[in-house]
């Protein structure tokens, strides 16, 4: 996720088909036993401890333990754990980005999972992978999330959506007065602008052939990718997108505007469901536009997952725990307390979760996406890619100059910081 970054980062597709399913292996009797009297702490991700509340109340029953949930922001925890993990006081149990896997696990800050083939099969594909480093396993997705297209039907409706990312432009071009906006997206984050740039050709790093991550091969400046980042510029240079929503406040403005029904459509995610809901928007979701080479925009797909902190004291336990968290029924009663599309297989097709239109959306736009890399050397992508686009945006650099320089400066850090592993 980035979305780690979005706090963003949502759902998955047919490579992300959206669910969850069947509890894990039973425990035996003795090992209940010399769990018992036992206390674990999860730190759950803010605003969505409701959603495992039963959950927990059933394990702590099953198994004669005491479970305390903690809440904190998901994107941040990995920090927090850096420091309360060697003090004794971090979880035993964690929620986390899918992208922060790679950087927790060289740091030793997780715990390998030893689950069973059939529990790990429960997943889809793309989530389960999130969670892999070398082959090995060191979490459970809890839920799946991509960037999806919201649109207020009070000023366009579904019949008059533009389908491409150039039809939206022109839309704009006809709607935006400065003071109300047709489309509007955060396109001096990579985040977001990665959809475009994909779309025509870039990529953050190529892959071997074992389907592993290349960091020597960065693509954020070949051709494609300064071709769509020339179409994002069109966007701003024209003033179909405000300052405003340039910068770390551009989110708060972008969202606004939304809210005030000053902008008929925005790309934003999952997690903002519940709050144009509250604010009384009347809204609809769908995915991301095609481009007019025929591709649809593309997405990170961002993983939630339970993890396993490597300082637990009761670790078996502690995976027991996740296991259990992220079995199929309660993946189903989390969705429904907190809308948070699960990533289990057989809850694809459940008409519980497909009748939300943001699953729908997700699912599809799922198809079109791939992971946020998972690897440590993506962190070095999200500064320098982030610094180039709001140059572009800005217009104080040309689309090449400015990726050329980022894609160097992601080198020269990858080099420094991860050369020796």
């Amino acid at each position: 996720m980035k979305m780690a970054k979005k706090y963003s980062a949502l759902m998955i597709c047919a490579a992300v088909s959206l669910s969850l399913a069947a509890c894990g292996p039973k425990e035996s009797s003795s090992a209940k036993s010399s769990s018992k009297g036992a206390e674990l702490v999860v730190w759950e991700d803010k605003e969505k401890s409701i959603g495992i509340t039963d959950a927990v109340a059933a394990f702590e029953k099953e198994h004669d333990v005491k479970v305390k949930v903690v809440e904190k922001p998901y994107a941040k925890q990995i920090e927090d754990l850096r420091m309360d993990g060697p003090a004794g006081t971090g979880p035993d149990v964690l929620t986390m980005p899918g992208d922060q896997i790679g950087t927790a696990v060289t740091e030793g800050l997780l715990k390998e999972l030893h689950v069973e083939k059939n529990v790990q099969s429960l997943y889809t594909d793309a989530s389960i992978q999130s969670q892999m480093v070398d082959q090995k396993l060191y979490g459970l997705p809890k839920a799946v999330e991509t960037t999806v297209l919201f649109y207020n039907k009070d000023l366009i409706s579904e019949k008059e959506l533009p389908q491409t990312l150039e039809e939206w432009y022109d839309y704009s071009k006809k709607t935006a007065d400065g003071s109300k906006f047709g489309f509007l997206a955060l396109f001096d984050q990579i985040y977001y602008a990665e959809s475009v740039m994909s779309g025509y050709g870039g990529y953050i790093f190529g892959k071997d052939k074992d389907g592993s991550y290349n960091p020597s091969d960065i693509g954020i400046n070949n051709e494609g990718a300064v071709k769509g980042a020339a179409l994002i510029q069109k966007f701003y240079k024209d003033g179909l997108f405000p300052a405003g929503i340039i910068g770390e406040q551009g989110i708060n403005v972008l969202e606004s505007l939304f809210t005030e029904g000053k902008a008929a459509a925005i790309i934003s995610g999952p997690w903002n469901v519940e709050v144009f809901s509250k604010a009384g928007i009347n809204y609809g979701i769908t995915k991301l536009p095609e481009l007019e080479n025929g591709k649809n925009m593309s997405a990170f797909i961002g993983v939630k997952s339970y993890n396993v902190s490597a300082f637990s004291k009761n670790a078996e336990l502690a995976q027991e725990l996740a296991v259990f968290l992220a079995n199929e029924k309660n993946s189903k009663t989390r969705y429904e307390q907190t809308k948070e599309v699960p990533a289990v297989k057989s809850l694809a097709d459940d008409p519980a979760i497909m009748k939300s239109e943001a699953a729908r959306a997700v699912t599809e736009q799922s198809r079109f996406s791939e992971l946020t890399p998972n690897i440590p050397e993506m962190n070095e992508i999200w500064t320098p890619a982030d610094s180039a686009l709001q140059t572009v945006a800005t217009g104080k650099a040309d689309p090449k100059q400015a990726l050329d320089q980022a894609a160097e400066t992601a080198k020269g850090q990858i080099k420094a910081k991860h050369s020796g592993k």
